[in-house]
């Protein structure tokens, strides 16, 4: 199963020109739908907005040196690894799921338009990295699904309750898994269930990259920008026009905020972890 590729041998009832025309409109639909969410929420305009507002609060001027190993630090921190996840099983399945989701797009779109019949045999990689890129989805969702979702572990809702939030995880789900299936059952030789299963994949994944403004995907886009953003006012001391917190003990932040000393005293006690003292179970 894991080193045959589902494509080349679908290619005896669907063109390769269809399986390549469906990959390029997906990947328009994924584009508009993100240019559609960015003009509906306005995202890109609060995005720019608050950054010129950073500019006339900042304290101190950036060179581009700082800028450039602000960006190396997003990018190894914030989106190679994650690093701002607190809770460690969250973080593992989020890789899990971002690592295995680029290597099933990467290794789908060469196993289309590269190797899409059996005359033009893929090497052994690309299935077994296909498969592969499809159960870390699997594993890193499945984990967020039944465990890590917020109005399920905090809030004491149904594991199968469905909102319009969560039309991105079902979508990824059902196409990571919907394609496993249909690849054991396309090496198996079971006709009927291999047919179903690959109708439901298609559906998975058209309403994964069709759904882009009705679901989560295009935060996947946003949210290295915005980690930038966070690690820039910060690091010029805009800080989204609040104050720099130092220790409260410290005389000049009492000057500035004198209800600290009112209510805590002139050497206030450390606050301790606060809500992230337990695990939000009081539902």
């Amino acid at each position: 199963m894991f080193a045959h590729n589902p494509f080349s041998e679908l290619s005896s009832l669907i063109p390769p020109i269809a399986m390549q025309t469906y990959v390029i409109v997906m990947l328009f639909l994924v584009i508009g739908g993100t240019l559609l969410d960015m003009i509906h929420k306005k995202s890109a305009k609060y995005f720019f907005e608050n950054a010129e507002k950073a500019k006339k609060n900042r304290v101190r001027e950036l060179s581009s040196g700082d800028k450039v190993s602000i960006a190396v630090q997003t990018l190894l921190v914030d989106v190679l690894t994650s690093a701002e996840f607190c809770n460690q099983l969250r973080r593992v399945a989020h890789l899990f799921k971002m690592y295995g989701f680029i290597t099933f797009i990467v290794t789908t779109m060469l196993l289309i338009f590269k190797y899409p019949t059996p005359s033009q045999p893929a090497p052994e990689i690309l299935p077994v990295l296909w498969h592969i890129g499809a159960l870390m989805v699997c594993a890193g969702g499945y984990v967020f699904w039944f465990f890590l979702r917020v109005d399920m572990a905090s809030e004491g809702n149904r594991k199968f309750r469905l909102v319009r939030a969560d039309m991105f995880i079902v979508s990824l789900l059902g196409t990571t898994t919907f394609a496993l299936l249909w690849s054991a059952m396309q090496s198996s030789g079971v006709e009927g269930w291999t047919t179903a299963f690959f109708i439901l994949f298609l559906i998975s994944s058209t309403v994964l990259f069709g759904g882009v403004l009705w679901s989560k995907f295009a935060h996947m886009f946003f949210k290295p920008a915005a980690a930038y953003h966070k690690r820039t006012i910060k690091a010029d001391g805009s800080l989204e026009n609040l104050p720099e917190m130092k220790e409260l003990t410290d005389p000049e932040l009492q000057k500035r905020f004198p209800d600290i000393p009112e209510y805590m005293g002139s050497t206030p006690p450390p606050m301790g972890l606060g809500i992230k003292r337990e695990k939000p179970r009081h539902y």
